[in-house]
C-alpha cells in the first residue's frame, strides 16, 4: 500500500508540472499574438504620417514655387516608404494609393491650393523632385 501512494504522489506532482507549463506556454502565446497585433498597427500609422510628410512638404514647396512665379524653380528631396502602389495627380490633387496591413488598400486625397500638374514615381526611397512654376501651373517631374 506504501508503494502505491509513492506512485500516486509523483503522478500528482507530473500532472501539476504539466498544468503549470501549460498556463505559462498559453501566456506567452498570448502576449506574442498581442504583440504582432500591436506590431502591426504601429508599422501602419508610421507608413501614413510619412505619406503625409511626404504629400504636405510637397504641396507647401509647390505653393511657395509657384506663388513666386514663371522663372521659379526648386528641388526638393522627399521620402516616400514602402508600400505606396500608385501617385497620381488629378484635378488639382495629389491622391496616393498604397498598402497597409489589412486587405484593402488605403487611399488618401491631398487638395493643392494650385494648379499641379506632373508625375510622380511610386518607389520606396527618396525622391528628387524639380517644381518648376509656368504661367498658369505647377509643374513635378
Amino acid at each position: 500500500m506504501e508503494g502505491e501512494r509513492i506512485n500516486f504522489n509523483r503522478g500528482q506532482v507530473g500532472i501539476e508540472y504539466m498544468l503549470i507549463v501549460g498556463f505559462v506556454t498559453f501566456a506567452i502565446l498570448s502576449v506574442l499574438v498581442i504583440a504582432v497585433f500591436y506590431s502591426d498597427k504601429i508599422k501602419d500609422r508610421v507608413k501614413v504620417n510619412q505619406i503625409e510628410a511626404f504629400a504636405t512638404q510637397l504641396l507647401n514647396s509647390a505653393e511657395s514655387v509657384f506663388f513666386a512665379g514663371e522663372p521659379s524653380k526648386s528641388t526638393v528631396n522627399l521620402y516616400l516608404p514602402s508600400g505606396v502602389n500608385d501617385i497620381d495627380i488629378i484635378s488639382n490633387s495629389l491622391v496616393i494609393n498604397f498598402s497597409t496591413s489589412s486587405p484593402i488598400d488605403d487611399l488618401r486625397v491631398f487638395e493643392s491650393r494650385v494648379p499641379i500638374q506632373g508625375t510622380i514615381t511610386s518607389g520606396e526611397g527618396i525622391k528628387k523632385l524639380t517644381l518648376e512654376a509656368t504661367p498658369t501651373y505647377l509643374s513635378i517631374s
